[in-house]
């Protein structure tokens, strides 16, 4: 590569200036509009953050519910704006914290949740009618959906009222990041019936966030995150109007979630490309009608990937940088991570910082004020246009294979990310590119961080948990609970009504996947 050459991560090269001919033939009036109407360049509303700002949803969960609880209320008294809850691996996988591939891991990068009863402490004195909450889960979705309904229920909280957000996005876990138990095609079949089920019980909760986070994490470049992850949204609203539903009836819920980079303009410019091609998809391929349908929403956190455990308050800078991309490419919400995420969970002072981080720019910096302030930058529009047509070459070849399903089989978007990750690796190592504190400006004798310690009493007090909850339920009504949900799994019916059943029951989160795992079958790469 040339010396005077530059590019962006995505490899688009970047002129060394900018002027009105970049941008010939450009059309502001179909390229951008105005924020709040279509094809939503400019931002889904209006006013963006000058009628109200983004959520600040740090993410948090680890340990036990009880730990976990404490920290949600650290957090909201802290000024945060919104829960966004972690769960351990054995979670994730369905597995209780008393199964033997649990051992180890509990409560380790997440919190755990066994039961009912860990639900309720963990959302113990959460006004859950005022606190939209949004729980990182996948294959487990519906069942910890079921939970937080139930257990709102009980608060006095009516399903019409709880705001939220699931993941369950399944496709990227085959792609990027791993935390499947079941084939693709239960998988979307769950992920239909909740759908489904929300639309007719929890209307103000988004149905999935269909994600771009990990996929980058795992190695992508900008613009494979979105290409990648648009793919995987064609084919869940597909499959869901396979399954019967309306577009206009579920799309309006459906979310995304990016993440926030190093490469500032380029990363403004992937967020606002991404509203326009969803707004086509939705238009033009699926006819949607209600507007809401065309609106892409979404999330944002800020790298994991970038941080760096050496001179890890480097990262606080970082973690600015992307989280200003983030609010000038117009995020509903947003995550900053600590700055010593690369060595251990956030300790409560980088947690704070975090959370300051967001509200310094919501409320000192002054790019609030105004919707969409980068439009017509000369580079940003060109940025944008450019990140577009190479998202729109991935999805026409992810078409062609048959759709994401069938790429993924093919190993189509892993293959990609695994050789944009060695091609990032590899300029680190050759020092092409400069990482600060890594490669370049390092330091000798750094002293030791405070990390977030892990208290090893933890696991056995769990399952001992577990145990009791065990001990003091009918085990008949929970065995007919279970034998509801194969039945349904094995045939056609909604899951989620007999999965709430056996959750009431006493059913356990390991033991309804276990019976789901039975009739589906488990995913082997």
């Amino acid at each position: 590569m040339a010396d005077d050459v530059r590019t962006t991560d995505s490899g688009i090269e970047i002129a060394p200036l900018y002027t009105a001919e970049s941008l010939n033939g450009w059309d502001p009036s179909e390229q951008l509009g105005l924020p709040g109407e279509a094809p939503f360049t400019r931002g889904v509303y209006p006013t963006m953050y000058r009628g109200r700002l983004w959520t600040m949803r740090q993410y948090s969960g680890f340990g036990d519910a009880a730990s976990t609880n404490e920290r949600f209320k650290f957090l909201l008294a802290a000024g945060q704006t919104g829960l966004s809850c972690a769960f351990d691996l054995p979670t994730q996988m369905g597995f209780d914290s008393d199964h033997p591939r649990a051992e180890g891991e509990v409560g380790k990068v997440g919190v755990a949740i066994d039961s009912l009863d860990d639900m309720r402490t963990l959302l113990a004195d959460i006004p859950l009618d005022k606190v939209s909450t949004s729980m990182t889960i996948n294959s487990t979705a519906a069942i910890l959906l079921l939970m937080y309904q139930i257990v709102a229920e009980e608060q006095g909280v009516s399903s019409e009222q709880i705001s939220g957000t699931i993941q369950n996005d399944l496709l990227k876990e085959y792609i990027a990041r791993g935390t499947y138990v079941y084939p693709p095609k239960p998988s979307m079949r769950i992920i239909t019936d909740i759908f489904g089920y929300c639309s007719a019980h929890i209307p103000k909760w988004n149905t999935i966030s269909i994600s771009g986070y990990h996929i980058r994490e795992a190695g992508s470049t900008a613009v494979q995150e979105i290409a990648f992850t648009l793919a995987n949204a064609i084919a869940y609203v597909q499959a869901a109007v396979n399954a019967g539903l309306d577009v206009d009836d579920f799309a309006p819920r459906l979310s995304f979630f990016w993440n926030g980079h190093n490469d500032f303009f380029e990363e403004v410019a992937k967020f606002r490309a991404s509203r326009r091609i969803w707004h086509k998809i939705m238009t033009e391929r699926f006819g949607a009608k209600d507007p809401r349908s065309a609106m892409l929403r979404f999330h944002t956190q800020t790298g994991g990937s970038t941080l760096t455990a050496q001179q890890p308050v480097n990262n606080v800078v970082r973690v600015a940088v992307q989280a200003m991309a983030a609010v000038m490419g117009g995020t509903q919400s947003l995550h900053t991570n600590g700055f010593d995420e690369a060595l251990s969970l956030p300790t409560e002072h980088a947690a704070r910082l975090a959370l300051r981080t967001q509200q310094i720019i919501g409320y000192e910096s002054g790019i609030t004020e105004t919707p969409d302030p980068l439009a017509g930058s000369y580079l940003v529009e060109s940025l944008t246009d450019e990140v577009e047509r190479l998202t729109w070459e991935y999805i026409e070849r992810i078409d062609e294979m048959g759709g994401a399903v069938e790429a993924i089989e093919a190993h189509f978007q892993q293959d990609e990310i695994e050789q944009s990750a060695y091609e990032y690796t590899k300029s680190i190592d050759d020092d092409e590119r400069v990482i600060v504190g890594l490669n370049r400006f390092t330091v000798d004798n750094e002293p030791e961080p405070e990390v977030f310690p892990i208290d090893p009493a933890l696991e056995p007090a769990q399952k001992a948990r577990l145990a009791a909850f065990k001990a003091d339920r009918d085990e008949s009504a929970v065995r007919s609970g279970l034998e509801a949900v194969s039945a349904a799994a094995r045939g056609t019916d909604n899951v989620l009504y007999p999965m709430k059943e056996a959750l009431l029951a006493g059913a356990t989160l390991g033991e309804i996947s276990d019976a789901l795992r039975e009739v589906f079958g488990t995913y082997q790469p």
